[in-house]
């Protein structure tokens, strides 16, 4: 429902032809460069008293959504079935991250000796 009201705001402006791969995949990563802007140099404390704050959790918000707005066309794009991908990295991350290694760790998968 939502990738539908996001592709159809696209093309009720004729925004189609600017959308390809290239230009979707880069535009999520410039948008989640602005979203981790918001919290750059702020240390734990200080990003728990921001987001108690509406204006910030707003501004939070508003990249987030430009974040998924170009995954969802990205998806649409390529016809990548994003609910389907999800699944299938948490299968496979399950995989790698047993809960009895992972568990309350930090370290990746190869720290583990399990390959991956």
């Amino acid at each position: 429902v939502l990738q539908k009201r996001i592709i159809r705001f696209r093309d009720e402006r004729d925004w189609a032809p600017f959308h390809g791969p290239k230009d979707l995949a880069l535009g999520a990563g410039i948008e989640s460069a602005e979203l981790g802007e918001l919290f750059l140099w702020k240390s734990p404390g200080e990003i728990k008293r921001l987001v108690a704050e509406p204006g910030f959790r707003e501004r939070v918000g508003e990249e987030l959504s430009d974040v998924l707005i170009y995954l969802l066309l990205l998806a649409h794009e390529t016809g990548v079935d994003l609910g389907s991908a999800v699944d299938d990295k948490i299968q496979k991350n399950g995989d790698k991250y047993p809960v009895s290694q992972a568990r309350g760790k930090a370290e990746k998968y190869t720290e583990f000796g399990l390959g991956g």
